[in-house]
């Protein structure tokens, strides 16, 4: 990864440690030039410097799809409570602001594109194939299998499904991730390509593989 990216990354808030950040761009690197990539739960934009490498890199583009208003856990009286993102002016969570000062420190503008607005309305209207979709919105169960319900689709034949927060043990962390995650793998589109730290990527195969379900 470009060492002033890297540098860019490692600087953003967020909660994404640095040997999956690599992997992630690494990973962008490998499957973005069959086409666009999207990430669904932008925060502040770190894991959209190393996905908007990886596009940056292989002249494509990343789509960050988020309502900027925060997840669940990172609401005020949670763990991962920033009160540096609250906007006073409507006692509500804002974390667009800080997401355009990463990108823009960055050099990152052109490949990197904020779609603002709940992922699942967005998904509900969108119609471009994507070469890798990286889920890393709400961490809860419904909000993970609207993101896998509504985005899985659009991925192409070949192309990547990310997860984020993959703890098989529930002693290191919620389940909702992991659940879907043996979802997608159990369906039989999908083949395990990767694993770094608490990330899975998961291929989605040209011809999926028959399931019992399907007998």
């Amino acid at each position: 990864m470009p060492p002033d990216l890297r540098f860019a990354a490692e600087r953003a808030k967020g909660f994404m440690p640095s040997a999956e950040g690599q992997a992630l761009f690494e990973i962008g690197c490998a499957y973005a030039s069959l086409g666009p990539l999207c990430e669904i739960g932008t925060y502040c934009g770190k894991s959209a410097i190393y996905l908007g490498a990886a596009a940056r890199l292989a002249g494509s583009v990343l789509f960050t799809v988020d309502h900027h208003r925060g997840s669940e856990e990172i609401q005020p009286g949670w763990a991962h409570h920033d009160p540096a993102l609250m906007d006073p002016r409507v006692g509500k969570m804002d974390s667009l602001p800080f997401f355009r000062q990463t990108i823009a420190a960055a050099g990152l503008e052109e490949q990197v594109i904020a779609v603002v607005g709940p992922s699942a309305t967005v998904s509900r209207y969108w119609n471009t194939p994507l070469a890798l979709l990286f889920i890393d919105g709400g961490h809860s169960d419904d909000p993970v299998t609207r993101d896998y319900e509504g985005w899985s689709p659009h991925i192409l034949p070949g192309g990547v499904l990310i997860f984020h927060d993959i703890y098989p043990n529930p002693a290191d962390g919620g389940q909702a991730p992991y659940r879907v995650y043996q979802r997608a793998l159990s369906s039989g589109d999908f083949v395990e390509v990767r694993t770094e730290g608490s990330l899975r990527a998961l291929e989605r195969q040209v011809s999926p593989r028959r399931t019992n379900a399907d007998s």
